[in-house]
């Protein structure tokens, strides 16, 4: 049997975008975005609207609207968890986030990914890589998360970075591409 657009997609395999079953849900999730943005003035809505659509949702977790996202139900926040506002979290795979870590404005978090082969590329494949966001991390505003990246936990991400490869536990890393800071320097 020949498998889904959708679950190569969720394997991190090459798929085709725009399938019509993918199509329908990138529909639905807009939809849902444009009512959990609509909500920004209306917190106390803001947990059931999460509920209905993400992966999974922890206790006391905070998303500010305007929040943007390709899908939703790969996106698993831990409890405590707080975005500000206008995140992006491009999720054809899927993005964990740990305990009690805090995300300032606009941070993009990029599970989405493209073929390196530019034939590939042209052909309109895409495919996917989770990422592993730990438990009480910072992450700066504006910052932007490649795919396929592990931050660990404890770990500090400066505002305005690009992480483009693993951050350990207990680092600190600024810039762009994101490098190690020792003692208020990038190393």
């Amino acid at each position: 049997m020949a498998r889904s657009e959708k679950d190569k997609m969720l394997a991190g395999e090459l798929y085709h975008p725009d399938a019509p079953e993918l199509l329908a849900e990138l529909s639905a999730c807009a939809a849902w975005l444009a009512r959990y943005n609509a909500a920004l003035g209306r917190p106390q809505a803001w947990r059931t609207l999460l509920e209905e659509r993400l992966g999974a949702v922890g206790e006391g977790t905070i998303l500010r609207p305007p929040f943007y996202c390709d899908y939703g139900y790969n996106i698993h926040l831990g409890a405590r968890v707080f975005l500000n506002y206008n995140c992006v979290i491009l999720d054809t795979a899927r993005v964990t986030i740990g305990d009690d870590t805090r995300i300032g404005p606009a941070v993009q978090i990029y599970a989405a990914d493209h073929p390196r082969d530019p034939a590939v590329r042209r052909s309109g494949l895409e495919c996917g890589r989770p990422v592993t966001i730990g438990a009480n991390v910072w992450i700066g505003g504006g910052a932007i998360i490649l795919p396929g990246v592990t931050i660990g936990d404890d770990a500090i991400v400066g505002a305005g970075s690009v992480v483009t490869r693993d951050v350990p536990p207990g680092a600190t890393v600024a810039g762009n591409p994101a490098r190690p800071v020792v003692h208020g320097q990038q190393a």
